[in-house]
């Protein structure tokens, strides 16, 4: 069974969208992007800095739009193979729900667009971030991200989680890490999946009446507790209060095990998934697709583990 992964913010790298660029009929489907978006994602994507990427507003957009670029290139019919399994982390979750056409692709960036904005400006309010946590003891990460007031907004498995709140409190984590762990301030503008997203959630409830979701055409996988999601509305209420929740990527992994998933591919920007995967699902093989050069392995990667079966 194959399972196809969206990244989320923070797996942006300054030029990677430059090779796809070279693929007939890529400028023409980023130029749309972006019109949708409200950014030039072709300069984000190739010209850009690091610095400039990290921003929220434009980050969010350009992920989603690197991953329905590479889809269309990796599958010739556009869409993803029958009883394949989707799942995204975070803003990731955007590019599965329009891979899986819970979501047009026009709406999902029209609600990238929406929410990158709002979350910028809520992370604007107060200066916010993130830092990653490996290794260590459960409980002992637990208890030290509750003694700085931190909140944990990613619980990623393979041994990671990602604690959010104010900078002071992260810097104050990174000075008292737990024991026998590693803290590593993320490449984020916001502390994401917290409460000091609330007031973006209002924005995408807004937003929410003129979308059109539809119950999604394969299996796609909620943040919220790794279930298959019960329809494009129930999806669609759970993006909205996705930005202000924890984000449980452990449940979606934990999901992908039980359903028997031989392979995982990654979309762009990949790298951060599959390194979840190979740690904390053994065995599964796993593919990054990170340029065109990739291609054409990712195909056969593909063809060798979509089953193709029905969904239960």
């Amino acid at each position: 069974m194959l399972a196809i992964v969206c990244p989320g913010q923070g797996s942006q790298t300054p030029g990677f969208l430059s090779p796809w660029l070279e693929l007939p009929g890529v400028a023409d489907h980023l130029k749309n992007l972006s019109e949708l978006s409200g950014r030039d994602l072709i300069e984000f994507g190739t010209v850009a800095d690091e610095e400039t990427i990290k921003d929220t507003a434009v980050a969010q957009p350009l992920i989603v739009a690197a991953g329905l670029v590479a889809a269309r290139q990796l599958f010739a019919d556009g869409g993803v193979p029958a009883g394949a399994v989707v799942a995204g982390h975070s803003v990731g979750e955007i590019t599965a729900t329009a891979l899986t056409a819970a979501l047009s692709e026009n709406d999902a960036m029209m609600f990238v667009r929406e929410r990158a904005n709002a979350m910028a400006e809520a992370a604007a309010a107060t200066p916010t971030g993130m830092a990653a946590v490996l290794g260590g003891a459960a409980d002992d990460v637990a208890a030290a991200i509750e003694a700085v007031g931190l909140t944990a907004a990613n619980a990623n498995g393979a041994g990671q989680t990602v604690a959010a709140g104010t900078l002071e409190q992260i810097a104050a984590f990174v000075e008292n890490p737990p024991a026998k762990a590693r803290v590593i301030p993320l490449k984020v503008a916001g502390a994401f999946h917290t409460s000091h997203m609330a007031p973006a959630v209002g924005v995408l409830e807004a937003l929410a009446p003129s979308l059109r979701p539809a119950d999604p055409s394969v299996r796609l996988l909620s943040n919220y507790d790794g279930a298959e999601v019960a329809s494009g509305s129930a999806n669609l209420e759970s993006l909205v209060a996705q930005v202000s929740r924890p984000v449980r990527w452990d449940l979606c992994m934990d999901r992908l095990a039980e359903l028997g998933v031989t392979g995982i591919l990654e979309l762009p920007p990949a790298g951060t998934l599959v390194g979840l995967a190979k740690r904390g699902l053994r065995g599964t093989a796993t593919f990054a697709l990170k340029t065109p050069e990739d291609l054409e392995a990712a195909r056969e990667f593909v063809a060798e583990h979509a089953g193709g079966e029905d969904r239960d």
